[in-house]
């Protein structure tokens, strides 16, 4: 077994996980249709871990709970990248577009301190 480049950007993160998945022939299977329903899935399996603790008290977890919560974040992120990578959609840009788009939906001076939607206070 070869050594594997250590993983330091989403970049590195996309090519071994390219890399994994040709090794595997699994690129048959991952379509954006099937990933997006696997990340679905983790992504419930993440929240099955929060599912009945008080808010205030979610982010106080047992060794054992906090490991399984880092693994399915990370198939959570594994997903994603995988997903962006069969869409060709660079998630850096991806995410400085919806950041300046939020920035608009929700001004520091009128949101603060608020969950509500966007959509509750507009003008």
């Amino acid at each position: 077994m070869k050594t594997k480049a250590t993983i330091t950007s989403l970049a590195s993160l996309r090519d071994r996980l390219r890399e994994f998945s040709q090794e595997r022939d699994w690129d048959q299977y991952h379509t954006p249709k099937n990933l997006s329903m696997a990340l679905i899935g983790e992504a419930a399996e993440l929240v099955e871990h929060f599912q009945w603790v008080e808010g205030s008290q979610s982010h106080l977890l047992e060794e054992k709970t906090r490991h399984s919560v880092e693994e399915e974040l990370a198939d959570i992120l594994i997903y994603l990248v995988r997903i962006s990578d069969k869409l060709d959609v660079d998630l850096y840009q991806a995410v400085e577009r919806k950041l300046e788009i939020n920035e608009r939906k929700y001004p520091a001076e009128k949101v603060r301190g608020s969950a509500k939607k966007y959509t509750e206070y507009v003008d």
